[in-house]
């Protein structure tokens, strides 16, 4: 892990520059509920959840407060990543772009997202919502313009099919993956998520796939023949699908090389609509023992549809039931979700599957019932759900450094903190930068003695907090 060149570690004697200890916050509640995932997306579309520094510390806060423990927070969108990556700078000279910003509010949306998630003690997912989606098709970004020939067409030779208003990078083209996987690797590399998740966009619509590319490796491996006229032919879907498959299997094994104890997540679209509409095979992806979860997005307006499709869901999870989690829309083109219609849903995911819910989307925790979860939660009597596939205490609340005036020789321009004995770990110093925890280094826990950590003075407060890249992996 590089080393920040803005954090100097002092050892001390406690003599010299005594005060009292800071102690970390890892009490447990009396009681703990049953696991299970309670989760929510958070986008910058359609909602400020996450527009600035104190929303997104706020609605972190809140979130817990009602209950929930897993947040999936978008960082790939519309052709542009929200964290600062050397892979986009070097292939369209933009690093990063939050959604919808203005340049003044630019912004690392992973970091500050992540550093606010964690202090919460909330697992951190960091959702690559585009998947292998480059574009709206009204948005004209750079990766579009740059390398055209990278989008599957439709049989048309259009970017922009039927099925969806969006252009696709072609899945089968080298480049479009060594894309997608090098962003998502990059980010794992730099940041201490807890895992990762692609959309239902981890998949290739049956309308397109007529691009020059993809019917010279059908040609290729169909002795000169043409792909069907009639994008729905079987076999047509079925061969793209085993494309994504491929791909699929490719993602799991590099990230779990790469972070052994990383939650690799898929949300896709139901099955079996994944298949015929999407060549998403993923109950294929279950059976080969890829991936951790699985979050169907069974985005039904009524329980009663609801409860027609989810155990569909559960049943093609085959032997991992509980790795299949339900993805619930409280916010609906149509209006939003009833409490009751709501909570109904909630209940059947306890009764079948068990493996848990994530809520479409944070809006409709905060805003819509957050009244109702938090009654329906009941933290307060029954306890915070752990994560079912993290240890319990994965996410200990922050250690609170005490700010150290009493300097003999302080230098212009810096402020000192007092780290007393830590457990011997790997910890990551944020400090509160005008309203937003920035990420300021690395430290390495396990000082015998009293040390100071040094940062720039503009920060108000300084804390730790657990980094887990490095653990060893665990059993789930």
């Amino acid at each position: 892990m590089p080393r920040s060149p803005f954090v100097l570690l002092l050892a001390c004697a406690t003599a010299l520059l005594g005060c009292a200890a800071s102690q970390p916050a890892e009490a447990q509640p009396a009681r703990q509920a049953r696991p299970e995932i309670r989760g929510t997306w958070m986008t910058t579309t359609a909602n400020d959840a996450i527009s600035s520094p104190e929303k997104t510390a706020e609605s972190m806060a809140r979130l817990r407060e009602i209950g929930l423990n897993t947040v999936y927070v978008e960082c790939w969108k519309n052709g542009y990543t929200e964290f600062p990556s050397r892979v986009m700078d070097e292939l369209i000279g933009v690093p990063m772009k939050i959604n919808g910003a203005p340049p003044e509010l630019q912004r690392d949306l992973v970091d500050e997202t992540l550093n606010a998630a964690h202090r919460e003690g909330l697992v951190y997912i960091a959702w690559f919502e585009y998947g292998f989606m480059a574009a709206h098709k009204d948005t004209n970004n750079t990766l579009r313009q740059k390398f055209p020939e990278w989008m599957t067409l439709t049989h048309d030779g259009q970017m922009v099919g039927e099925q969806n208003p969006f252009v696709w990078m072609n899945p089968l083209r080298p480049e479009s993956r060594k894309l997608l996987l090098g962003i998502v690797l990059e980010a794992v590399d730099k940041y201490d998520l807890d895992g990762v998740q692609l959309d239902d966009r981890i998949a290739w619509p049956v309308t397109m796939g007529y691009d020059p590319y993809t019917i010279e490796v059908y040609k290729r491996e169909h002795r000169g023949k043409a792909p069907p006229d009639d994008p729905r032919d079987p076999e047509w879907v079925q061969w793209r699908a085993d494309k994504v498959t491929e791909f699929a299997g490719e993602f799991y094994r590099e990230l779990k090389e790469a972070r052994p104890n990383l939650i690799v997540s898929i949300s896709p679209a139901i099955w079996r609509w994944s298949l015929d509409n999407y060549a998403c095979d993923w109950p294929r992806w279950i059976r080969n023992g890829w991936m951790q979860e699985y979050l169907p997005q069974v985005y039904r307006p009524t329980y009663a549809r609801f409860a027609a499709d989810w155990p569909r869901q559960v049943k093609a999870g085959g032997r991992r039931p509980k790795d299949v989690i339900a993805g619930i829309a409280i916010n609906l083109s149509a209006g939003d979700l009833s409490w009751d219609e709501l909570e109904k849903k909630i209940d059947i995911t306890r009764r079948i599957g068990r493996g848990g819910h994530c809520h479409w989307f944070s809006r409709g925790v905060l805003e819509t019932h957050p009244e109702e979860l938090l009654a329906y939660y009941d933290v307060e009597r029954k306890g915070q759900a752990p994560h079912p596939g993290l240890p319990r205490g994965w996410r200990p609340a922050p250690i609170v450094l005490e700010q150290e005036h009493d300097m003999p020789f302080p230098k212009e321009g810096m402020s000192y903190w007092r780290v007393h004995e830590t457990p011997h770990r790997p910890y990551r110093v944020i400090g509160l930068h005008k309203g937003a925890w920035e990420t300021i280094g690395p430290y390495p826990g396990g000082m015998a003695e009293d040390s100071l950590i040094t940062t720039d003075a503009k920060y108000e407060a300084v804390e730790l907090l657990v980094d887990r890249r490095e653990d060893e992996p665990f059993e789930r």
